[in-house]
């Protein structure tokens, strides 16, 4: 089957955080942890593994790069547009480099009462974040100095406790925007 390149429209950017995330390389314990997965699907199905490479992907290098979608689809004999889909549509799924320290403010009814729109505008005052080039396509906002990157989130299943947000995968919960300094600090 030939490969499809993508083109500059569907790959993905660099952003100031990519100094902090290594570049795509399908070194043997990838190749090992992605043969494993494809290997749970009948033969004729593996391109259902799209999801789970994606991840394994995702979680060592921070996003999905143009490089690694086409590793994807080689590994699962498919055109890397089918991978491209799946990328651009999950929220999940980032295309472009996040910060070292990635932060999720839940934005959803209770969490937006509580003051998450006022928490991420405490968040990205002091950590230097511009928002406004954001998009549905590239949601996520990184800082100048590529440390830190932002991102509203749907519900991160806190309510009661809101407003709450994820500093890569660690839960913060009960976070006014006056504790935004504390919580950056946390992670210097």
């Amino acid at each position: 089957m030939p490969q499809t390149i993508l083109t500059d429209q569907v790959t993905s950017h660099e952003t100031t955080g990519t100094k902090h995330h290594p570049p795509f390389e399908a070194d043997r314990a990838i190749e090992k942890e992605a043969n494993a997965r494809i290997d749970q699907y009948p033969a004729e199905q593996k391109r259902s593994a799209v999801l789970p490479l994606l991840h394994i992907v995702q979680s060592k290098f921070g996003y999905i790069s143009s490089d690694a979608i086409e590793w994807v689809a080689a590994k699962l004999d498919v055109e890397p547009i089918k991978v491209e889909e799946v990328v651009t549509f999950y929220p999940g799924l980032r295309q472009h480099a996040p910060g070292k320290y990635h932060i999720r403010v839940c934005r959803t009814l209770s969490c937006a009462m509580g003051g998450s729109y006022e928490l991420m505008d405490k968040i990205c005052e002091l950590a230097g974040i511009n928002r406004s080039q954001t998009s549905h396509h590239n949601p996520v906002a990184v800082s100048p100095c590529g440390t830190w990157s932002v991102e509203f989130a749907e519900c991160l299943a806190s309510c009661g406790s809101a407003p709450v947000c994820l500093v890569n995968d660690d839960f913060h919960e009960d976070l006014p925007a006056e504790k935004a300094s504390e919580l950056l600090e946390s992670y210097k």
